[in-house]
């Protein structure tokens, strides 16, 4: 049970913050940076469930999610391995919640129209929402990266998630258009009435 009764504690008003163990490190620290992006792509998924009205199989997929991304982002701020001696191991990302993501993206990958080009952010108010999570994700992703390159024992299922994660919106983002049918397509150099030198 988490409890949080203190909203601010001025421990962190001297630029560092603590993890779930270890030292405290400067907040701009690449572990405090990947787990915060965890977190943000998270609030970005809070705000495309505003759109999710007519879709509910869609906003309870992305209602768990949420829930991993919690998990995700206690896993990043738990540096180092167990103590043989804990009496409860550390939360990870496990491969089953992965996998998860990656049956969800074969199921609706199926109804999807074929693609003929890349898909523009856009189409709907929900799929909009949806490519801004799915960027957002990437970048947490890129982050954690770095972060596994600087600090090898960091779970790398915390990677494979991510990445599954913004394939999974990226799909998702198709099927609030119409299961592609209303997608917007780049047209490459379609510039419109852009005149040449102008």
């Amino acid at each position: 049970m988490v409890k949080l009764n203190r909203i601010y504690t001025k421990t962190g008003d001297d630029g560092t913050t603590g993890l779930v163990r270890g030292p405290r490190r400067p907040k701009f620290d690449l572990r405090v940076e990947a787990y915060g992006t965890v977190d943000e792509a998270n609030a970005t998924i809070g705000q495309a469930r505003l759109h999710t009205g007519s879709m509910p199989k869609v906003d309870m997929i992305l209602s768990r999610i949420q829930n991993d991304l919690f998990d995700v982002g206690s896993d990043l701020a738990t540096p180092g391995a167990d103590d043989p001696a804990a009496e409860y191991p550390s939360l990870r990302v496990r491969p089953v919640q992965t996998e998860a993501l990656e049956k969800q993206i074969d199921q609706f990958n199926a109804g999807l129209a074929p693609l003929t080009s890349f898909v523009l952010p856009g189409g709907s108010p929900l799929a909009a929402a949806l490519h801004v999570a799915r960027t957002v994700t990437r970048r947490a992703e890129r982050i954690t990266v770095e972060l596994t390159a600087a600090e090898p024992d960091t779970n790398p299922e915390a990677v494979r998630y991510l990445n599954r994660l913004s394939d999974l919106l990226f799909v998702l983002a198709r099927v609030a258009n119409g299961n592609g049918t209303k997608d917007v397509l780049w047209v490459p150099g379609n510039n419109g009435d852009v005149k040449k030198g102008g």
